[in-house]
């Protein structure tokens, strides 16, 4: 099996988590998540309902980065859960680690306020959810062709299987 680096991305209750998991299992990588390697200051700010910036998101995104890098320097696989909103944040991520696919998992609006209502005990509030999409720079795949994007709307296991045989795909 070769080795898979990928960033599974998206705004809130997009279903990173859940994806992310099964590709990392499906391809026997480390799973991360992304929210793991914010500084504290930022977990702080998102927990009292205040977006990120682009400067507070800095020196996160260069985490998400040096993970790859260790990756690569160990011929591991990871996947790594992490927003990743913007083209200069995903190029921040690209910095000198050659090989990652990034999964875009989108909806529409509606749909993550749905699921966003529904969870418990995380530190991103639905009041969230518009900074998001405002922040959200849809990836083009003629231009970032290292993006799958894949809707949401289905059922899981279908979103799952989706993710699974694209990254395959992508590793012939």
């Amino acid at each position: 099996m070769q080795t898979v680096k990928c960033v599974v991305m998206g705004v809130c209750g997009s279903g990173k988590t859940t994806v992310g998991k099964a590709i990392a299992e499906r391809f026997n990588a480390t799973f991360i998540d992304g929210d793991d390697l914010h500084p504290r200051a930022n977990v702080i700010k998102m927990r009292s309902g205040t977006p990120l910036t682009d400067d507070d998101r800095k020196p996160w995104l260069e985490r998400v980065s040096d993970v790859f890098f260790a990756l690569s320097n160990t011929s591991s696989s990871g996947v790594v859960v992490c927003s990743a909103l913007k083209r200069k944040y995903r190029d921040l991520i690209r910095l000198g680690n050659a090989g990652i696919i990034f999964v875009h998992l989108y909806a529409d609006k509606q749909v993550i306020l749905d699921r966003m209502a529904k969870r418990k005990g995380h530190f991103m509030k639905a009041g969230m959810v518009d900074s998001q999409f405002a922040t959200l720079e849809f990836p083009d795949p003629a231009q970032e062709k290292d993006v799958i994007n894949i809707d949401v709307n289905a059922p899981i296991e279908e979103v799952i299987a989706k993710a699974i045989s694209a990254i395959e795909a992508r590793e012939e």
